[in-house]
């Protein structure tokens, strides 16, 4: 958990996944979801044979990310390796 620019409470979720499936468990998508309004965040690493990608998602997908995976959800920012973090950082601050 860290506190933004403003002071406020946020947290981001890591995850790694080789496939579609996002590993969350029930007690994460109930935090996620009742701290949705908060500064919180869902990244997920997937790693294929040839290439990784990096997904940024808001709390309030956790639901979609456990039940339907990654192609349920749209991301908020999604890049490839060798992932710019620059714009990672921005899009969570």
């Amino acid at each position: 958990m860290v506190a933004d620019h403003r002071g406020k409470f946020g947290m981001i979720e890591l995850k790694y996944t080789t496939g579609n499936t996002v590993g969350l468990r029930p007690h994460q998508v109930a935090w996620l979801t009742k701290h949705s309004n908060t500064s919180s965040w869902i990244l997920v690493k997937q790693s294929k044979k040839s290439d990784d990608t990096l997904f940024v998602f808001k709390a309030s997908d956790a639901l979609g990310l456990k039940t339907g995976g990654l192609k349920s959800v749209d991301p908020v920012y999604s890049c490839k390796s060798p992932f710019d973090w620059e714009k990672v950082f921005t899009t969570i601050c």
